[in-house]
């Protein structure tokens, strides 16, 4: 409460847009968080969705935006090495999960066996070079010994958001997603599920960094670090630095 008093109290006067990065996987999160953020603040925040790398490269080629919401840890340190972020502003928000997903109810076993059996036509990722849930959908199948077997029934979309689409359009019978894109929508999406166990890919740990050293940018980034907020985001199926992995 004392929380959401100040935004209110320091925005009311000072009311600014403020244009944020954000990875695809993080879309309902960050649209919860911008809601509650704008009417305690009065400031407007404008997600920008996409992949990872492509945010990266827009940021790096002078693109406006006020922060960054990776999906990693490596480009956001990149640009505060480089000198393109806030200086100490770079903090981890949200820890994610890889899930394998069909629509399809019993087509998933609780151990993924289905991608060694074959029983498939398309396998849908995001893109490993742009997304990092691509990257460790790519850790998990090399872990199997599969990636080279499976490289031809691959199915790649920009980032996570792209693949979580393929699936549920059924141009692919299933594809490795962001566990919160099952768990974070008005209501939990139905299918069959694995819960890729974390020895299997590097871990998804999701990075934010300042790019504007703004009043109103200042603001969001000390509220996303808030209880409120980080409240918002376990509610959304991410862990936070204050939590165990659900």
């Amino acid at each position: 409460m004392v929380m959401v008093l100040a935004l209110a109290l320091s925005g009311q006067c000072h009311a600014a847009e403020i244009r944020i990065a954000t990875a695809s996987n993080f879309r309902n999160a960050m649209n919860a968080l911008a809601r509650q953020f704008e009417q305690a603040s009065g400031h407007q925040v404008v997600p920008v969705y996409g992949s990872t790398g492509k945010h990266f490269a827009q940021i790096i080629n002078g693109a406006p935006f006020d922060a960054f919401f990776a999906a990693d840890s490596r480009r956001p340190e990149r640009l505060e090495q480089d000198g393109l972020a806030v200086p100490g502003s770079r903090f981890t928000y949200a820890r994610g999960r890889l899930v394998l997903w069909s629509p399809r109810a019993d087509y998933i076993d609780d151990h993924g066996r289905i991608l060694e059996q074959g029983n498939f036509r398309h396998l849908a990722i995001a893109n490993p070079e742009l997304a990092p849930y691509g990257a460790a959908a790519r850790d998990v199948l090399d872990s199997l010994g599969l990636w080279q077997e499976l490289s031809q029934r691959l199915v790649q979309g920009e980032n996570v958001g792209q693949a979580f689409l393929f699936v549920r359009s059924g141009n692919a019978e299933l594809g490795f997603v962001a566990w919160s894109q099952l768990v974070s929508g008005e209501q939990p999406v139905e299918g069959s599920f694995w819960l890729v166990p974390e020895n299997l890919y590097n871990p998804v740990e999701q990075q934010a960094v300042a790019l504007t050293d703004t009043e109103a940018t200042r603001t969001f980034m000390s509220f996303i670090r808030s209880e409120e907020a980080t409240g918002i985001i376990r509610d959304h199926g991410y862990a936070t630095p204050e939590s165990d992995l659900p």
